[in-house]
């Protein structure tokens, strides 16, 4: 187990989030505010218990089932107020783990139930991110989903609002939902539209489907980055295509384990993949509905893989190459980032 010492010395390494939906990472007092001001009923009014609505655990039997807890956070998700409050307030979290960078990524067609056009939501969620790089010094951009369970105009609105806030504020689009229901192959023309609007593209892939949908993301929907990346294992062409080609995976271990896209930490290939020298890079996915922290997914890493302190700033250092930032941008966040980890690993043995 990492002492408390180790997590401690963790939590205060630079990191890099880059895979974090903001709709995943309310916190529980912040859902019973909001919805006793808007009248929305929930399950309970215990913060305490309303966290089991919000969140899964080990128990969790699939992604179908993972996805659950989000029904209930979207209730109270329909307004600006509360949209730029939850934006907000994930940067305070992010802050809390030390975070130089976070990627927030959202579906704002699943925040219109109340009338809000496409460009509000992404706009409330922007100036709440905006107020919390100002307030605590993480830098932020977006990441617009488009969602497997809508049809195709439905996700291509989505992508043409994106173009419009390209490099302000706005970095990419993914693809996210019930991998296993919706295969990736069903989203081609759709994401033809985001290559054609030169729109950088992640897409969830090889989490509750294999190395199929893997490959299908990148050679059919022009994926620059795989969210998850789980079940690359299962081919070992494609494994070595991505590594060549350098294609970050955007692994999230605590989750991964949770929809059961993995058997369990002995089977979780982490450690391979980072051997083998793909571009590893690791995030929190959903921080409430994993009940996670960026800590607590490295303290994993230390603790079932035994990653070293310099292997974790590795994967800060691969996060940052892996970013939809700017090559200049990159060039400053590295230089924050490295200045810092050489000070602490220096120091790391005198903690332990």
């Amino acid at each position: 187990m990492v002492t408390k010492q180790a997590y401690s010395f963790i939590k205060q390494l630079p990191k890099v989030d880059l895979h974090l939906h903001l709709d995943g990472s309310v916190k529980p007092k912040t859902l019973l505010e909001l919805a006793r001001a808007q009248g929305v009923t929930l399950p309970t009014q215990s913060i305490a218990d309303l966290s089991s609505y919000m969140s899964v655990g080990d128990n969790c039997t699939s992604l179908a089932e993972y996805l659950r807890p989000f029904d209930l956070v979207a209730k109270v998700l329909q307004t600006k107020q509360a949209l730029e409050r939850v934006a907000y307030e994930l940067v305070e979290q992010a802050k809390q783990d030390n975070c130089a960078y976070i990627e927030v990524r959202f579906a704002p067609q699943q925040h219109r139930e109340q009338g809000l056009q496409l460009e509000e939501v992404l706009n409330a969620v922007m100036k709440g991110l905006t107020k919390g790089s100002c307030m605590f010094g993480v830098e932020t951009r977006v990441i617009t989903c488009c969602m497997r369970h809508h049809d195709a105009e439905v996700n291509k609105e989505v992508i043409r609002v994106a173009a419009k806030y390209l490099n302000k504020g706005l970095v990419a689009v993914d693809l996210a939902g019930d991998e296993n229901s919706f295969p990736t192959s069903l989203f081609r023309d759709t994401f033809a539209l985001a290559n054609q609007l030169e729109i950088p593209i992640t897409i969830h892939a090889g989490e509750a489907a294999g190395a199929e949908s893997i490959k299908e993301a990148v050679k059919q929907l022009g994926a620059a980055r795989i969210g998850h990346g789980v079940r690359l294992t299962e081919d070992d062409k494609l494994l070595h295509e991505i590594k060549k080609r350098e294609i970050p995976l955007e692994m999230c271990p605590i989750s991964n384990l949770q929809t059961k896209a993995t058997d369990g930490w002995g089977h979780y290939p982490i450690r391979y993949y980072f051997d083998q020298g793909l571009k590893v890079t690791v995030h929190t996915d959903n921080m409430t509905v994993s009940d996670t922290c960026i800590t607590k997914e490295f303290s994993i890493l230390m603790d079932h893989f035994h990653f070293t302190i310099t292997e974790l700033n590795q994967l800060t250092i691969n996060a940052i190459d892996a970013s939809f930032l700017s090559f200049q941008e990159k060039k400053t966040l590295k230089q924050k980032c490295l200045k810092q980890m050489k000070k602490q690993e220096q120091s790391f043995p005198m903690v332990v």
